[in-house]
C-alpha cells in the first residue's frame, strides 16, 4: 500500500514544535533537555537561528560514551551530525520512510523552500501514521464486505 501523504498533513496533526540547542552547549545539557522533552534528537541551531546540525541519541553513545568521554565536558558542535538531511512538507509518508531506512537515521527536519524549519517528524511518527492508515483501511474494509458501506 502506497503513503502518499505528504509530510505537512502529517505535521498538522503532529504539531510543529522543535527543540533546538546551541552548538557551544554540552553534551549533558543536550541529553538532558531531549530526557526533558521526551525526544530522541535535537536541532542545532547557530546563533542567526541556522540548522548548522542535528545531534541525537546515536550521536551521544558513539562520540561520547563509547569514546569514553565525560558529557559535561563534550561541546554539542563536536559530536553532532554535521550533514543534515531533511525533507520539504511536499515529501511524501513513502518517501521519507524510504530516506531513513536508507540512510539508517531517526529524525528528519521538515524545511520549506524559503528554509524555515517547519517541524521534525521521526521514524516512530511515521510508523503512527502508516498503523492508523492501515487501521482505518481494515475498517473500511470490513463495512464494505458487511455491505454497510
Amino acid at each position: 500500500m502506497k503513503m502518499s501523504t505528504p509530510v505537512s498533513q502529517l505535521l498538522s496533526s503532529k504539531g510543529t514544535e522543535i527543540f533546538k540547542i546551541t552548538p557551544d552547549e554540552s553534551v549533558y545539557n543536550a541529553v538532558k533537555l531531549m530526557d526533558e522533552k521526551a525526544v530522541g534528537s535535537l536541532l542545532v541551531l547557530d546563533e542567526d537561528e541556522q540548522l548548522i546540525g542535528i545531534f541525537s541519541e546515536r550521536d551521544c553513545f558513539r562520540k561520547v560514551v563509547l569514546e569514553g568521554r565525560r558529557s559535561m565536558d563534550v561541546k554539542v558542535d563536536e559530536v553532532m551530525t554535521k550533514k543534515v538531511v531533511y525533507v520539504s512538507p511536499d515529501n511524501t509518508v513513502d518517501e521519507c520512510m524510504a530516506l531513513m531506512t536508507e540512510k539508517r537515521f531517526r529524525h528528519l527536519p521538515v524545511i520549506d523552500d524559503k528554509g524555515s524549519i517547519l517541524g521534525v517528524i521521526s521514524s516512530g511518527d511515521l510508523v503512527k501514521h502508516v498503523a492508523s492508515e492501515e487501521e482505518f483501511l481494515i475498517q473500511n474494509l470490513e463495512k464494505y464486505i458487511q455491505g454497510s458501506l
